[in-house]
C-alpha cells in the first residue's frame, strides 16, 4: 500500500472512530427573562431543557408554543424550557404579545445586535435545542417541535445514558 493510500485510510478511520472524538461541551446560556429573572442553564443540570428560538411574526413558532408549554407542564419534574424571542419589538409589545399567547416557561427577548454567543443564530424559525441533563445539546430541531419529537429525541439519548430521567 502506498504511503498516500495508508494516510488516507488512517485519516478516514480516525475520523470515523467515536472514541477519539472530543466530547461535546455543556451549553452555557445565561439571559434575563421578560419577568426580570436571570435564566441560567447551568442551574438546571439534571433536567432536560428545551431551548426554543422563535419570533412573534413566525406562524409555525406560534403554533408550537402551546405544545412546548403543555410538554413542560406535563413533565415538570424533569423538563424545563426557555423561549428566546428573536424579535425587533419593544419589551412592552412583547409583554402584550405574551398576555395574548401565554406559555408556562420563561421567555427572554434576544438583543439582535448581541445575541447569545453560545448559540448559533437561527437561520430558520422555529429552531429548538434539546439539552440533556448533563448540559450537552443532544438534538437540534429546525421547524416546529411537538411531544412526539421531544419524546423520540429523549428516548434516543437515554439509550446511551440510562441514568438520565425519563420526562
Amino acid at each position: 500500500m502506498t504511503t498516500r493510500r495508508f494516510a488516507f485510510f488512517l485519516s478516514a478511520a480516525l475520523c470515523a472512530c467515536p472514541v477519539l472524538a472530543a466530547p461535546a461541551a455543556p451549553l452555557a446560556l445565561s439571559i434575563r427573562t421578560t419577568d426580570g429573572a436571570q435564566f441560567n442553564l447551568a442551574a438546571l443540570r439534571g433536567r432536560w431543557v428545551i431551548v426554543n428560538q422563535w419570533a412573534t411574526w413566525c406562524g409555525p413558532c406560534l403554533r408550537e408554543m402551546p405544545d412546548i408549554s403543555t410538554y413542560v407542564q406535563k413533565h415538570k419534574a424533569h423538563v424545563s424550557a426557555i423561549g428566546l424571542a428573536y424579535d425587533d419589538i419593544s419589551a412592552g409589545d412583547l409583554a402584550a404579545f405574551l398576555r395574548k399567547h401565554p406559555v408556562r416557561y420563561p421567555i427572554a427577548k434576544v438583543d439582535l445586535e448581541h445575541p447569545p454567543a453560545t448559540l448559533p443564530e437561527p437561520q430558520n424559525l422555529p429552531s429548538t435545542y434539546l439539552v440533556a441533563p448533563d448540559g450537552v445539546v443532544v438534538k437540534h430541531f429546525v421547524g416546529p417541535v411537538d411531544a412526539a419529537k421531544l419524546d423520540a429525541a429523549i428516548a434516543a439519548a437515554r439509550v446511551l445514558h440510562k441514568d438520565w430521567p425519563a420526562p
